[in-house]
């Protein structure tokens, strides 16, 4: 099925991010409802949690 395709080699590739424990996830989720409940949310702290820079964004929890 997939034998035609192909991935050209001067494609830069991403790194691959490692899956956060399930206890992690759900800090990130309950973070993300907080910021979003506060209309703290924005597409670039979005992009920070999706892209696992998350770490360097200032999270507090209250």
């Amino acid at each position: 099925m997939l034998d035609n395709l192909t991935i050209p080699d001067d494609i830069e590739k991403e790194p691959e991010l490692a899956i956060p424990s399930l206890e992690e996830q759900q800090r990130i989720v309950a973070e993300l409802k907080r910021l979003e409940e506060a209309g703290e949310l924005t597409p670039e702290l979005l992009e920070a949690y999706l892209t696992g820079k998350h770490s360097s964004v200032a999270t507090t929890t209250e």
